[in-house]
């Protein structure tokens, strides 16, 4: 870890430890907020890469500083509201939950600027919003599970029950029936981006019931040591490539990984050279934020060739991972053949595609 430099914040009556670069007035000073540990492997993990990343481009002219294991909630607040008061030009706020807290603290600092992953709300002229095509990686992560279950009975570690995850599971899932029509998925609800505990209890406890592979949307790297324990289980990683040797060429087979560093970049570039403007970003892999990570030889030389060929496509912009036709989970006609699933539809997503079974959580 890097090392950890105590602000007091006795206005707030609390205190937080922030890691960052020695402190300069006439530096750009760019700010993360982290809803996990930065050596998570996973989430908090990727997005600590960018900020290194924002350091690295642009050396002694930027300073940048983070809090890592912030809740989602009012600490979050607090923790943002300080951050601003200690000087920083830019806020990236890294999790849905911390969406209602990026906007109240904006409002009461118009000249800093705050970013907000995954959320839509802009509610003032200093928030931006950005994220991930995710749904692109999970249809590969399908493709390949269709291809290498045994069982038929696939899984879904998912954390929260809000469009980002629900996107994944329909994604996941209508790609591994697609080459496989006998699948079957298994979603388990961990409530929770962060917790080994419960996400290697939710991996157990889809293995004891026979799925032999397992995605995630979750932050650790426990479903993998999980499914470690059992031969033929293999799964993914997630948010970030987690290619720790003892867990390749299996279970981890593959991985999705959020490449948030060209954004850091640019976004903390047009801050200093005063081309920033607020925006909406959505990119994924012909963006270069989402990655597919090393496909290891224990896939197939074919389902490996077809893997690649349909990130390739995507990133061509030839296929599109929501392409009709395809039905919500009642039967109910949601896109007409060759129909693709418009943005807005995606972002609001709350519905299971036919086939997939049991309810979303409220």
């Amino acid at each position: 870890m890097k090392r950890r430099h105590l602000l007091a914040t006795a206005a707030l009556g609390l205190s937080f430890a922030f890691g960052g670069a020695a402190m300069a007035q006439d530096k750009t000073k760019a700010c993360f907020v982290y809803v996990g540990p930065i050596g998570d492997l996973g989430w908090t993990y990727q997005h600590h890469q960018g900020a290194l990343a924002v350091q690295e481009a642009y050396g002694d002219k930027v300073e940048i500083a983070w809090q890592e294991n912030v809740p989602e909630g009012a600490d979050a607040e607090r923790v943002m509201t300080q951050m601003a008061l200690s000087g920083c030009d830019i806020i990236f706020t890294t999790s849905f939950g911390f969406m209602d807290g990026t906007n109240a603290v904006a409002a009461k600092f118009p000249d800093v600027k705050f970013e907000h992953n995954t959320g839509y709300k802009r509610d003032h002229a200093n928030v931006s919003t950005y994220n991930a095509r995710f749904y692109e990686g999970r249809a590969i992560q399908g493709h390949i599970a269709g291809k290498m279950t045994k069982s038929n009975k696939i899984g879904y570690i998912a954390s929260f029950p809000i469009p980002e995850v629900i996107m994944g599971i329909n994604s996941y899932y209508l790609h591994a029936k697609k080459v496989n029509p006998a699948v079957e998925l298994t979603i388990i609800w961990a409530y929770t981006w962060f917790d080994p505990a419960k996400e290697a209890d939710a991996a157990k406890a889809m293995i004891e019931q026979g799925v032999d592979v397992i995605a995630a949307h979750t932050d650790s790297t426990a479903p993998l040591a999980e499914a470690a324990k059992t031969p033929g289980v293999i799964g993914f990683g997630q948010a970030s490539d987690m290619a720790i040797p003892e867990y390749m060429p299996t279970p981890r087979v593959s991985s999705i990984i959020d490449n948030w560093a060209p954004y850091y970049v640019k976004r903390v570039g047009a801050l200093m050279d005063g081309t920033y403007a607020q925006i909406d970003a959505w990119e994924g892999i012909a963006g270069g934020e989402v990655e597919i990570g090393k496909i290891t030889e224990a896939v197939p030389a074919d389902v490996k060739a077809e893997a690649e060929a349909m990130r390739d496509a995507i990133a061509a912009g030839t296929y599109h991972p929501f392409t009709g036709p395809i039905n919500k989970q009642d039967g109910s006609v949601w896109l007409a053949e060759g129909a693709t699933a418009p943005d807005g539809d995606l972002l609001g997503m709350g519905f299971y595609v036919e086939g997939i079974t049991g309810d979303i959580p409220k």
